[in-house]
């Protein structure tokens, strides 16, 4: 069958679109993190987390046997969250995937909403006490652990939507473009708007919250979660709009940027001839 047949070309927009969808949170977290990197830095870091989520995409969809053999059970345990503790629940190597990373997601989100809140504030280079803001290889080691966990997801619903692996792979290579066009401009309106940045976070609980019940075998079906999301994102848009032009509330930020001729490590480097000799 030709790639450009009809059956293929409804399969690759009905895939993009879902890809797209499925890639929001990951947009969202992405966002939330490359907002404490210098701004220097940030437009490289949501480009490579992008680019890292599209190509363990294309490897998972390579390996599509492997990702099957992840729904296998490796073992059981009691049903003890049910109170039936005759039934057993087999755990797969998908389970604990979308365990570890459902529990790393309500973790981080609920970090990062009382570091926002209740953290230590020092805004701007000249606050002094504040921590460094993280290193660049730190926040892609984050990205890329919450990508393997919503490309999981994104796998397993191209490979029930498409016969063919060009298909698929296509999809996800047109869905992470655009993201990539939109990208910064999600980072942008959520940096400016603190109310969006909270909103977000609370989107991430709840996915956090899916992938944990997915992970035990309950059943919360994502178009409710999308509805939610939809719904609570057009009611605080309209909010926006309406009061707009009131000053936002400052979150705390409990990091600050290094200045200019500062070490790797964050330190103020020495003038020449001592760090005394310029007064």
């Amino acid at each position: 069958m030709s790639f450009f047949s009809a059956e293929n070309l409804i399969a690759l927009l009905t895939l993009t679109g879902l890809e797209i969808v499925l890639g929001i949170d990951n947009v969202v977290f992405i966002a939330i993190l490359v907002a404490k990197l210098p701004a220097s830095q940030q437009t490289k870091a949501r480009r490579l987390g992008l680019g890292l989520a599209m190509g363990i995409r294309i490897l998972l969809l390579l390996a599509v046997g492997w990702i099957m053999g992840l729904t296998e059970p490796l073992f059981s345990v009691p049903k003890f969250w049910t109170g039936e503790s005759a039934d057993a629940h087999g755990v797969s190597g998908r389970d604990l995937i979308l365990l570890v990373g459902g529990l790393f997601l309500i973790g981080k989100a609920t970090f990062e909403i009382h570091d926002k809140l209740e953290g230590d504030d020092h805004h701007g280079p000249g606050a002094s006490g504040g921590r460094v803001a993280p290193k660049f290889g730190a926040i892609i080691g984050q990205i890329l652990a919450l990508d393997i966990v919503f490309s999981l997801d994104s796998v397993i619903t191209a490979v029930g939507m498409a016969q063919r692996i060009e298909v698929m792979i296509a999809a996800v290579v047109i869905a992470v473009g655009v993201m990539l066009v939109f990208a910064a401009s999600v980072s942008s309106f959520v940096e400016r708007h603190p109310t969006m940045k909270m909103l977000a976070l609370s989107f991430l609980l709840l996915i956090g919250v899916m992938l944990v019940v997915d992970a035990m075998h309950g059943h919360i079906p994502k178009g409710y979660i999308y509805f939610a999301m939809t719904f609570s994102l057009a009611v605080e848009l309209l909010n926006l709009k309406m009061r707009k032009r009131q000053v936002p509330v400052t979150l705390h930020q409990s990091y600050v940027e290094p200045p200019k001729g500062a070490s790797p490590s964050g330190y103020q480097l020495p003038a020449a001839g001592g760090p005394d000799m310029a007064s």
